[in-house]
């Protein structure tokens, strides 16, 4: 097959391509670093032509173009798989919503519940063997992309081409259309700035217990990205990388030599992970890296796969728990914040693993707008609030007060636990709390 020819014949522009976009279609933009520029902007001066589009995307980077307008949302619905900042603010505009999942579930999703009429994605300039990758988010774009009725390509030449299993590339001759875009610079995720005290005291419980060859899997906030930085700076050796996002934590963990993968059952001496984002460090870094692996994300996200993955180590943050023991780690009450995402398939799926612990982690008090702090560790779930992580699930909780471990404990034990990780200003009307609910039985009395 003469690749070239194939994409010449399919090259058109963007404002050409969004024309396959219908009132009333379903749209489907991607995932993350992958969602479009200039198609984004080509379908968002089409607006006033249009009604009724639904749009999906998820980790949305940057504000897109169809989001922008005033009477945005008379043409266009936002739908997120997993909110960031940019997705709150398309929220609160009044023209999106958050679709709630286990992240590990959204491939299937695309196979059996979906419709997807156009979608459009940015990829990596084609190979010799007429193939686009996908680059930084394998996730679930395979799935999506079969459904997809009408296929566009973006291609821009500074997004890093990644291995992978398969489901990260497409080839030329299932793809409608080919849009030689602006070639914009990768969007760049930062670390959150430096660590806290709290964030330094809460990874060094976490990190002493971390052996040797474990295997990790990082979530994105301050805390986990210090907890790589520990690792970095410590003496553990020959760790493992099976993760549902890629940050630079990682990148800082390899450079320094920790990370063979010499241990794992599984993708032995590969860092694998469903998607990716963080510095110009990290894209340099996985740019053609046969260390690395990208994969669909119900295979990094599945239960089944991570308990084959001895000593898997999964870290993660929290909004805030009850004392019951359920963690809520999506919203602030009814203003939503994210997304269940993979926490729950990985607080299951380290439990399930030989050696394997799962760590939620969070501040003990958060400090509002107005000064006032609060106990992230409250009587109940504020009415609105998501219980991501059910009680019957958690693990680890650790605060910069202390770990407990919640796996066997009855609801006195479990009150009494996570009290003792609260912030020492609060613990007496938790208590007090407690025993209206009825669950609590001081141990030392």
């Amino acid at each position: 097959m003469d690749y070239q020819a194939l994409y010449q014949q399919k090259l058109t522009t963007a404002e050409q391509a969004v024309q396959a976009v219908k009132s009333g279609d379903w749209v489907d933009y991607g995932w993350c670093t992958n969602h479009p520029v200039a198609l984004d902007r080509a379908l968002a001066a089409r607006k006033d032509e249009l009604t009724d589009v639904k749009v999906r995307g998820g980790v949305t980077m940057w504000m897109p173009e169809i989001a922008k307008a005033d009477d945005a949302g008379d043409h266009f619905t936002w739908n997120s798989w997993h909110c960031s900042g940019i997705d709150r603010k398309i929220i609160g505009k009044g023209m999106g919503f958050f679709a709630p999942m286990r992240y590990s579930e959204l491939p299937r999703f695309y196979r059996e519940n979906v419709t997807v009429d156009v979608a459009m994605i940015q990829v990596t300039p084609m190979d010799s063997h007429g193939n686009f990758s996908y680059a930084l988010a394998a996730s679930h774009l395979a799935d999506m992309l079969d459904k997809a009725k009408t296929i566009i390509v973006e291609v821009n030449q500074n997004l890093p081409w990644v291995y992978g299993l398969t489901g990260c590339e497409i080839n030329i001759a299932d793809v409608d259309y080919v849009v030689e875009g602006d070639n914009p610079a990768v969007a760049q995720l930062g670390s959150g700035g430096e660590p806290t005290d709290v964030d330094r005291a809460v990874a060094k419980l976490i990190v002493e217990q971390i052996p040797n060859g474990a295997c990790l899997q990082l979530g994105i906030g301050g805390m986990p990205n210090t907890v790589g930085s520990m690792i970095a700076q410590s003496d553990l050796k020959d760790l493992g990388v099976h993760t549902e996002m890629y940050v630079d934590g990682f990148v800082d963990m390899a450079l320094a030599g920790k990370l063979t993968g010499r241990n794992k059952g599984l993708d032995k001496g590969r860092q694998v992970y469903a998607f990716a984002a963080g510095t110009q460090k990290l894209y340099d870094y996985v740019d053609r890296n046969p260390d690395v692996m990208a994969a669909p994300v119900d295979y990094t996200n599945d239960v089944r796969v991570l308990a084959q993955l001895d000593n898997f180590i999964s870290i993660n943050n929290a909004i805030d728990m009850d004392l019951f023991g359920q963690v809520n780690a999506e919203s602030a009450g009814l203003k939503h914040i994210s997304g269940t995402g993979g926490q729950l398939d990985f607080v299951m799926g380290a439990y399930l693993s030989k050696g394997g612990k799962s760590f939620i982690c969070m501040s003990s008090t958060v400090t509002g707008k107005d000064g006032t702090v609060k106990s992230r560790i409250v009587p109940t779930l504020t009415p609105g609030s998501i219980a991501t992580d059910p009680r019957s699930c958690v693990q680890y909780i650790v605060t910069e007060h202390g770990m407990i471990n919640l796996k066997g404990l009855s609801t006195w034990e479990r009150a009494e636990a996570i009290i003792s990780i609260a912030a020492p200003q609060f613990r007496e009307q938790l208590i007090q709390d407690a025993e209206k609910m009825h669950i609590w039985r001081r141990s030392n009395k």
